[in-house]
Formats: C-alpha cells, sequence, structure tokens
C-alpha cells in the first residue's frame, strides 16, 4: 500500500541528505579537495530526489517535474564526464559544473517549501511573485554562482 505521507517524508530527506552532501562537496572543491566518495554520494543522493520526485501522483505537467527533468539531464552529463570521460581536459569543469548546478536546483527547491510550509518564511514571502520570494532566490543564486565558480577552479586545481 502507498502511503503518501511516508513517501513524502523519504523524498524530502533524500533531498536534504543531497543538499548537505552537495554542499559539503563544493566547499570541499574550493578548498583543494577532489572528495571522489563525497561527489558519488552527492550524485547518488541528487538522482534518488529526481526518481523519488517523479514517483508523486501527478495529473498535469508542474514545474517540479521540469526541475526533475532538467537536473537528470545535468546528472547525466556529471555521469558522462566521471565515468566515461574520466574528467579529462574540459570534462573536468563539465563535471564540476553540472554537478554544481544539480546541488543548485536542490537548493532552489528546498528554499521554495521552506518559503511555502515554515509560517514564518512565508510570512516574508507568501507567493512566489512577491518580492520576499525574488529577493530569497536571488540571493540563493548569486551564493550558488559565486560558490560554484570558486568550487569548480578549486575541483581543477585537483587535476
Amino acid at each position: 500500500m502507498f502511503d503518501l505521507k511516508t513517501f513524502t517524508l523519504l523524498h524530502v530527506v533524500i533531498s536534504l541528505l543531497a543538499l548537505v552532501a552537495g554542499l559539503a562537496l563544493l566547499f570541499a572543491w574550493r578548498g583543494g579537495k577532489a572528495q571522489p566518495g563525497l561527489a558519488t554520494a552527492t550524485i547518488v543522493l541528487l538522482l534518488a530526489t529526481s526518481i523519488t520526485g517523479f514517483m508523486f501522483p501527478f495529473i498535469k505537467f508542474l514545474p517540479s517535474h521540469a526541475f526533475g527533468i532538467l537536473s537528470l539531464i545535468l546528472l547525466a552529463g556529471t555521469l558522462v564526464a566521471r565515468w566515461s570521460k574520466g574528467l579529462a581536459g574540459r570534462w573536468l569543469t563539465v563535471y564540476g559544473a553540472t554537478l554544481a548546478i544539480a546541488v543548485y536546483l536542490d537548493a532552489f527547491v528546498a528554499l521554495v517549501q521552506a518559503l511555502q510550509k515554515i509560517p514564518a518564511l512565508n510570512a516574508l514571502a507568501p507567493s512566489d511573485k512577491s518580492p520576499g520570494f525574488m529577493i530569497a532566490q536571488g540571493l540563493l543564486l548569486v551564493v550558488f554562482v559565486l560558490l560554484g565558480r570558486s568550487a569548480v577552479r578549486g575541483l581543477r586545481g585537483t587535476a
């Protein structure tokens, strides 16, 4: 029997673990540490997040489906770069960039959910059209652009 409440909790836990692992990885890369085990864990958790996201019952195509598809495309690039191309040449940059963007997408969705579900945050950003929502997502984007760039640079230093 399908228990939606338990499945939702499982999906959220996987997503949050992916986010924590992904952030730890990006900060490790910034410090010049490749961390292949942590990278593998991040990839697996992000794949699980996207896959379980498609297992929820739905009637119409939603923005969450677009994010899931985009994340899977990015992770496919990550997998090709790491295991098919062996991170040779520009594939190291493809690997770092696609994985960093996939972590950003997970953070984006986590922030959207937090703004919707946590009453104090919802008061600041009651809808996706509100200034609070736009500011929060804009700040998240700036943080990830800066973090992602420095992470990929640090990762290149490990090659």
